[in-house]
């Protein structure tokens, strides 16, 4: 017998009696609706709260910066808090979650607190990092002082705790730029990590360059240079670590609102190889498909931890405004540039056996998104349907799946007849839709895929430059096994461990679905949706 789907926050509004559509005005807010039923666009709106991308009660999630708390055998994630309406000087404390497996989260409050006056070099925090010393028995949290009223509008300070509770602020110790010929406006984002020399080390964001220090105690820092750098971009948010035989730098590019503001990592054999990769970055970049790139622009300022088995890397999707669904789902930002801070999203980091890195699915997700539901294929279009796959053929072919919950895992395969077909899935689709949203699988050459965001029907705009996309190597078997995790509006795509793309895509929820053809021709198998 076959089950039907019923989102629990409206099983109480279901009536015996089947409506033909579900729209908003439908005899008022409180009609009832035929949710199982129906396939007519629904306007709906995210949950207070988001359970696997974490957001916090009031405002959103900036720049996180994660470490492995060996004492307490979890990951804590701090990050910067983000306010609607933020303090003139004193903003961005440092709050923090913990997690197990970067699937659930709980919160820790405030961490660090900003500086209590508007003249202090720390009124507002930025960027920074933790890390546990053996050696004293403390956590220190290395981390930008930033104020537009001191002569150093950003700085590297330090605070310490014996518990990760209560933490004490040196106000003593302070590092500026310009006392060792870097900028005195920017000199950011501190990551403290060590070395095969057994030294700690401090890499600095700064104008347009990496600045380096040393310390055998996290107490007392040395300079020790920069990086050779021939790029003339701001590079934010660095991480480095060394996993296997290769060294990793990890960064989030800023530069001018472009296409290029993505997460992208260099690596090396030895820590001065990597240090040496800017010095030339074209000839440098991870022979991997997409230069580095690890993620969409709806990933930023990604860092990493490890627990000694798996590593984790978190970074923030960003929010977007608008009036309308429609208006959200394709306003990036004034000139394409997303907002600033969203949710906390996170991947597990995949080694591939010649050192190239790409993202995938944290196990813990499948794990939590287990409860199965029932897949109804609700209307078609050049399809030869069997169950819940079959056959799409001609273009805007395509099948319609029934309405989705608030949190879900979409998962399939499609298995293209050659090596140029293109397809796409399709979300916040009703069977009346004027717009929707597809992530569309396009060949960009006869090897190379890349996911491009487009607003697809007859009202739609088409490809949304702003948001870009994500290249890829096309399997050599044309079968792409696709998982598709959703939080409310947050939507993140894996394919084949070789593709990670996150969005953000307003409406998911109580609305169908679909997977669509363009020419050519796709087999879709094993089409399952599971819910927490």
């Amino acid at each position: 017998m076959k089950k039907t789907i019923i989102f629990s926050a409206f099983a109480l509004l279901l009536s015996a009696t089947a409506l033909t559509a579900c729209s908003d005005d439908d005899f008022g807010p409180d009609a009832p609706k035929d949710w199982a039923g129906t396939t007519t666009f629904f306007s709906s709106t995210d949950e207070p709260a988001f359970m696997t991308y974490y957001t916090p009660a009031i405002g959103r999630v900036g720049d996180p910066m994660p470490f492995y708390d060996q004492k307490a055998g979890e990951f804590k994630v701090l990050y910067l808090q983000e306010y609607e309406n933020n303090a003139t000087y004193n903003y961005h404390p440092f709050w923090g979650v913990s997690t197990r497996d970067g699937a659930t989260y709980a919160s820790l409050g405030e961490v660090l607190p900003t500086g209590t006056s508007a003249l202090e070099q720390d009124a507002a925090l930025g960027t920074g990092c933790c890390v546990y010393n053996e050696q004293d028995g403390l956590y220190y949290i290395y981390y930008t002082g930033h104020n537009p009223q001191c002569k150093n509008v950003e700085a590297v300070m330090r605070a310490t705790s014996p518990d990760f509770q209560h933490w004490t602020k040196d106000h003593v110790w302070v590092l500026k730029g310009d006392d060792y010929g870097y900028s005195s406006v920017d000199f950011r984002d501190p990551q403290v990590f060590k070395a095969e020399d057994g030294l700690w080390h401090m890499v600095i964001s700064s104008n347009l360059k990496f600045a380096e220090f040393t310390s055998s105690d996290l107490k007392t820092w040395r300079h020790a240079g920069q990086f050779p750098m021939i790029w003339d971009r701001m590079l934010e948010c660095p991480d480095i670590f060394k996993m296997g035989d290769w060294w990793y730098l990890i960064y989030s590019e800023g530069y001018r609102a472009s296409w290029s503001r993505k997460v992208k990592y260099m690596m090396a054999r030895t820590y001065d190889e990597l240090k040496a990769c800017f010095n030339d970055p074209g000839a440098n970049w991870p022979k991997d498909g997409h230069e580095g790139v690890l993620d969409s622009r709806g990933f930023y300022a990604g860092k990493s931890a490890s627990n000694g088995t798996d590593r984790y890397i978190w970074g923030w999707c960003p929010y977007r405004t608008g009036a309308t669904i429609h208006d959200k789902n394709v306003n990036v930002g004034a000139g394409g540039e997303p907002n600033w801070s969203g949710a906390l999203v996170c991947h597990k980091v995949i080694q591939h056996s010649d050192g190239t890195l790409t993202l995938g699915e944290v196990p813990a997700m499948a794990a939590k998104y287990d409860k199965a539901q029932t897949v109804t294929v609700v209307g078609s279009k050049g399809a030869t349907v069997s169950g819940t796959g079959g056959t799409l053929q001609g273009n805007d072919a395509y099948m319609l799946f029934n309405r989705l919950g608030t949190a879900n895992h979409i998962s399939f395969t499609v298995t293209t007849s050659n090596n140029w077909d293109r397809f796409g899935i399709s979300l916040v689709r009703g069977s009346d839709s004027e717009k929707y949203y597809t992530m569309v699988v396009n060949p960009e050459g006869e090897d190379t895929r890349k996911v491009n965001f487009e607003e697809e029907g007859p009202g739609g705009k088409g490809f949304i430059e702003g948001i870009d996309g994500y290249n890829f190597r096309r399997p050599s078997d044309n079968a792409y096994h696709i998982d598709i995790y959703t939080d409310n509006s947050v939507c993140v795509l894996y394919i084949n461990d070789v593709c990670a793309y996150t969005n953000r895509i307003y409406g998911i929820q109580k609305n169908c679905w679909s997977i669509n053809n363009y020419g050519g021709s796709i087999s879709v198998s094993d089409v399952s949706v599971s819910q927490y």
